[in-house]
C-alpha cells in the first residue's frame, strides 16, 4: 500500500513544471560565500573613569547635615516631614519612615 502511495505522490509531484532557480537557495554554499559576511565591532569596554567625569549629582555632605540639624524641635514625623521638604526643594528624592516602628519588648520602670 505505502509503495503505491509513494508512487502516486511522485506522479503528481512531476506534473508539477519545475521552475529554475535564478539565486541559490538560502542555506546553500553558494548563496552563503556569494554574499559578504557583516563585520561585526566588538562591544566597547565601559570607561571605568567616566563615572568620575561627570559632576556630581546630589547634595553635599554640608548641606545633607545642616538639613539634618535643623527643626530639632519638631516632633519625629513632622521633623521627617520637614526633612522630605527639604530634600525635595534640591531635587532628592528622600524616603522618610512612614511606619510606627515600636520596641518588641516594652520597658518596664
Amino acid at each position: 500500500m505505502r509503495d503505491a502511495i509513494a508512487r502516486a505522490l511522485l506522479r503528481v509531484l512531476s506534473l508539477l513544471p519545475r521552475a529554475p532557480r535564478v539565486e541559490p537557495g538560502r542555506h546553500t554554499a553558494k548563496f552563503l560565500t556569494a554574499r559578504p559576511m557583516p563585520v561585526r565591532e566588538a562591544p566597547s569596554e565601559p570607561d571605568p573613569a567616566a563615572a568620575w567625569r561627570a559632576p556630581w549629582q546630589t547634595p553635599s555632605a554640608e548641606t545633607v547635615r545642616e538639613i539634618f540639624e535643623q527643626r530639632p524641635e519638631l516632633p519625629y514625623l513632622q521633623r521627617e516631614r520637614w526633612r522630605a521638604a527639604a530634600f525635595a526643594e534640591l531635587g532628592v528624592d528622600y524616603d522618610h519612615p512612614t511606619t510606627n516602628i515600636t520596641p518588641v519588648r516594652a520597658v518596664s520602670a
